[in-house]
This record gives C-alpha cells, sequence and structure tokens, in this order.
C-alpha cells in the first residue's frame, strides 16, 4: 500500500458510497486509476467489504463500555470463550501491550453493564481489569 492506497482508504472510510468521480476529484487522478486501485485493494483482502451504520447498531446499546483484561497463565482463550459467550459482549479482541483481552460490552443500563463487568472480574484466570465507558460514537466502522 502506499500513499494514494491510504488517501483512497480514508474517503472512503468517511463516505464508502462516493462515486468513482467524487473519488477521483478528491484524491486527484483518474476514475479509472480509482477504479483499479479498488479493485486491487479488494483482491489483497486490504477492503473485505462495504458496510452502512445505522442509527439502530449504535441505539442497541446505550451503555457501552470497552474492558480491558489482564489474563493469568494460559487462560486466554478459555476466557475468551466464555466472555464472548455472553449476550452482552459485542466482540472480545486479543491485544499486546500490558492488557491481554478487551471485550466490547453493550447494555441497557449502568446496572447491567456494572453486572456483566461483576461477573466477568470473577472469572477464574482473570487478575486485572479496567473499564472505559464510551459517551458518544462520532464515526464507527464494523
Amino acid at each position: 500500500m502506499d500513499e494514494l492506497d491510504n488517501r483512497l482508504l480514508s474517503a472512503l472510510h468517511r463516505d464508502a458510497r462516493a462515486s468513482l468521480s467524487e473519488l477521483a476529484q478528491q484524491l486527484g487522478v483518474t476514475r479509472t486509476t480509482v477504479r483499479s486501485r479498488m479493485q486491487r485493494l479488494k483482491q489483497s483482502g486490504e477492503i473485505v467489504g462495504f458496510t452502512v451504520l445505522t442509527r439502530r447498531n449504535v441505539a442497541q446499546s446505550p451503555v457501552r463500555g470497552l474492558m480491558m483484561l489482564e489474563i493469568e497463565g494460559r487462560g486466554t482463550e478459555r476466557i475468551m470463550a466464555r466472555i464472548a459467550a455472553m449476550r452482552q459482549v459485542r466482540a472480545v479482541h486479543s491485544t499486546n501491550g500490558g492488557w491481554d483481552l478487551i471485550a466490547e460490552i453493550g447494555a441497557d443500563t449502568l446496572a447491567e453493564l456494572d453486572e456483566v463487568l461483576f461477573l466477568i472480574r470473577r472469572m477464574e484466570g482473570v487478575t486485572r481489569s479496567e473499564t472505559n465507558l464510551l459517551l458518544s460514537t462520532r464515526k464507527g466502522r464494523y
């Protein structure tokens, strides 16, 4: 990927429905260049699809948070599976750095979120956690 590919991806993140002509004008290249770049990015797997984020996607879970978890020993896969099976958990990510897992959690109320956090913290092998509430979403990608 080069700078033009990165600029094209940024333009698509802003508006995935932009026409080839609009993208070409924004990027200062021809429609043919945009079309071939997009085709190459799809074939290489860099672009895996296009989607629409609706108000309902965000409103389904008015209380949302990210929970970072430190896992003891080799229990990461077991704990990841248990967390992923919870109804309120939207996604579980493995990561590097100080945390082993990050769970995206959505709930209808703060009390429900608190209950989920409590259940996860009590799982055998979870040694430490930190949770941040998501206050608003300006732009989301799914």
